[in-house]
């Protein structure tokens, strides 16, 4: 890949993913022809309906493969989906049971907490960063580990996990979205596992994982493994280490999956709720230090939907992604190798349209000075006849525009004889710096004081110049 980590910084640019320029002349764009745009003009609401149907996959699948009809109350029952919705349901019945009635030893505490991160991880560097996105490679006994880990996790194979998750990143927010989170936060957090789905998930592409060895291992014999890996090791591990076989299954089993399952749903619906968009704010992912928190690190899922085959979700070093760290690692003991970043030029990118972005529906909000187009154009010596009159106007030629300062003469700080002096003169030396370099907030004031554009209104340039004086550009132009 052209973004990965070694290649970037043996490079020696930062941006060693252009392409070289072809040797060839530059291509004149050819205008539409006449008739092309003749007949765009001509098409009719629906024909552009049909139009963007058939060059559109998600609009084209929708209309073709309806979703099943709604649930109700006489057939809510048939479109449960009685297997996971039965595990799902009677894990946390089961872990409240056992903690009432199971004595707490601290081994069994700590070996809890280290095969919770163990099988989260599973997802979080396995299932999500190795197979979903590939944005790093493991070596073989890592890729079996992962995949152990995962099953541990009780998700589904990693094969069938990828495949979902493909297809989200992919339709993300659309009805192809197994997981939407325009569904609602309960569906999308465990709904879409209760209930069977509406309709197919969008089309997404596994080859790579069918033809993987150590993924189809594990899909084949992903049941014995879960079950094994869920309840029986932790069970066997804490009664052969001290004993206590009830809160290895109970604490470690039972207790630390309802943990794992939970945190990993956050990826899918607290992630796309809670935070901000710094990258990207057409769609519902978000960024937040908490969500990051409870899903070992997968929270910063705003960034991650603009690059999805980083092997990082955080950015910066004090933003917490334990999976990154965790993948660091597996490099430097050469278990992983191709860690793949997106160019910083290309993250600069995503930042400043979003600040940019900001930055206009702020200023939407304030009212802005009038432009050449809006104000009317008078002579040097128009402007001197309106200055004389005695109609209660002020009016001083600045930069080219003169302004009515009649409502601020009264409030100016350096007092009124120094604007009455320059009534009906240029007063551009002055104003900037001649008598006074005025701040940007006095540029701000003044340029909504225009009421007209000066024509011919730089008579005072050579004078500026024979000054030896800088003009410091009026900072509003808009």
């Amino acid at each position: 890949m052209v973004y990965d980590v070694d290649k970037i910084k043996a490079s020696g640019t930062a941006m060693p993913y252009l392409p070289a320029p072809l040797d060839m002349p530059t291509a004149v764009p050819n205008k539409p022809s006449p008739t092309t745009t003749e007949k765009k003009s001509h098409m009719s609401n629906e024909q552009e309906e049909e139009e963007f149907i058939k060059n559109n996959y998600v609009a084209r699948t929708l209309l073709n493969e309806p979703e099943l009809p709604p649930m109700t109350w006489s057939n809510w029952y048939t479109q449960i989906n009685w297997p996971q919705a039965t595990l799902l349901c009677l894990e946390p019945l089961v872990a409240l049971y056992g903690l009432f009635t199971t004595s707490f030893m601290w081994q069994t505490i700590v070996f809890t907490i280290i095969w919770y991160f163990l099988t989260g991880f599973g997802i979080t560097a396995g299932y999500h960063r190795l197979f979903a996105h590939r944005s790093y490679e493991a070596r073989l006994p890592l890729r079996y580990f992962l995949l152990i880990l995962g099953a541990g996790s009780v998700q589904g194979s990693a094969q069938w996990w990828s495949r979902g998750h493909r297809a989200h990143h992919r339709y993300t927010d659309t009805d192809l979205d197994p997981y939407s989170a325009h569904k609602g936060m309960f569906y999308s957090h465990i709904g879409w596992l209760l209930f069977k789905p509406r309709r197919k998930p969008g089309v997404a592409d596994i080859s790579d994982l069918t033809n993987d060895k150590s993924v189809q291992w594990q899909h084949r014999n992903y049941l014995s493994l879960a079950f094994f890996l869920s309840f029986v090791f932790p069970t066997l591990v804490c009664g052969l280490g001290w004993g206590d076989y009830r809160g290895g299954y109970f604490f470690a089993g039972v207790l630390r999956l309802v943990f794992v399952h939970h945190s990993t749903f956050c990826v899918n619906s607290l992630a796309h709720y809670l935070g901000d968009a710094p990258f990207d704010d057409r769609r519902t992912p978000r960024d937040h230090f908490v969500t990051a928190l409870v899903t070992l690190g997968e929270g910063y899922h705003n960034f991650h939907h603009e690059f999805p085959s980083d092997y990082r979700n955080a950015l910066k070093w004090f933003q917490y992604d334990p999976t990154k760290c965790l993948i660091a690692f597996f490099k430097l003991i050469r278990l992983a190798h191709n860690l793949k970043e997106f160019p910083q030029n290309e993250i600069k990118k995503g930042r400043y349209s979003m600040a940019r972005k900001a930055l206009d529906q702020f200023g939407r909000t304030i009212t802005w000075p009038k432009t050449n187009a809006e104000l009317p154009i008078i002579s040097f010596e128009e402007y001197q006849r309106l200055s004389k009159q005695e109609d209660g106007r002020v009016l001083v030629l600045i930069a080219g525009f003169i302004h009515d300062v009649s409502n601020f003469i009264d409030s100016h700080p350096g007092g009124r004889a120094l604007i009455k002096n320059h009534v009906g003169k240029d007063a551009t030396v002055a104003f900037y710096g001649g008598t006074h370099d005025h701040n940007t907030a006095a540029h701000n004031m003044l340029a909504m004081m225009r009421v007209a554009a000066c024509k011919y209104g730089g008579e005072v340039e050579h004078i500026k110049k024979r000054l030896g004086h800088v003009q410091t550009p009026t900072p509003i132009f808009a």
